[in-house]
């Protein structure tokens, strides 16, 4: 798996019949300890994630595996909704939103 912020939703109307209906993301990779932004990725959405959310996510075959991606021409899935991650013990996110019980800070 792989961490990345929702920066954007990418909409195709032509396409496959075999993603109809599916969501997609643009995602931007994320170096975990310094927050830097690398490389872009689109990726169809399992969790009902939106824009500016940390999110997992996998490619490759891994990106099948979900219920919303099987047997589905995906090469990049959401698979999570990122809450809190730490390094060496220090906490250097945490999610800040309404569904928590706290506001975004």
């Amino acid at each position: 798996m792989l961490l990345a912020k929702v920066v954007g939703t990418v909409v195709a109307t032509r396409k496959d019949p075999k993603i109809a209906g599916l969501k997609f993301l643009l995602l931007r990779q994320v170096n975990p300890e310094s927050l830097a932004e690398g490389g872009y990725v689109v990726a169809n959405d399992a969790v009902g994630c939106g824009v500016g959310e940390y999110v997992l996510y996998a490619s490759g075959s891994s990106a099948r595996q979900t219920e919303v991606t099987k047997d589905r021409p995906c090469d990049a899935v959401i698979m999570a909704i990122v809450d809190t991650w730490e390094i060496g013990g220090e906490q250097r996110y945490e999610k800040h939103g309404s569904e928590h019980g706290y506001s975004d800070a």
